[in-house]
């Protein structure tokens, strides 16, 4: 784990209102991340960064996230090709949430081959008393197939 550090969180005013960044990372140091296209504001993905990742997109301009089920970086596109180039970087009204916009290269940001990791929606008859409603319904085709993305 790196150990750089952010400025240390303040008063509510300077958090919400104030003109430096003070993210509010979570016990286990990790804040979550919304990654959408910079020209549609599509919605890519989510993952989670650390103070690590967050600082090594600072400096390379690439989306660089904290794998928890790896325990390590994950530069986005590391391995697919599929890289993340970082076009802004917004936060919420009281830190505790990152907004990338990314130029996507490769056109494809989930690891099943799809643009966006949201490919499917919940049927409108969904009905949580009635566990045969929720069905998922896909709402975009596959681009790549994964096995093309990654060859391990």
């Amino acid at each position: 784990m790196s150990s750089f550090v952010f400025p240390a969180r303040s008063t509510t005013a300077e958090i919400e209102l104030g003109t430096t960044l003070q993210p509010k990372f979570d016990a286990d140091g990790l804040i979550p991340c919304i990654t959408t296209d910079h020209l549609t504001n599509e919605v890519l993905m989510f993952a989670f960064m650390n103070a690590e990742s967050l600082a090594h997109t600072l400096r390379s301009g690439k989306a660089t996230y904290w794998s928890r089920s790896r325990g390590k970086l994950w530069c986005k596109g590391e391995e697919s090709g599929n890289v993340q180039r970082v076009k802004a970087i917004l936060t919420d009204c009281d830190q505790d949430v990152l907004l990338l916009k990314v130029e996507s290269i490769g056109g494809v940001s989930c690891h099943n081959g799809y643009k966006s990791c949201f490919y499917r929606q919940l049927s409108e008859d969904a009905d949580p008393s009635d566990e045969a409603s929720l069905k998922l319904q896909f709402v975009a085709r596959r681009l790549i197939d994964p096995a093309k993305l990654y060859k391990k």
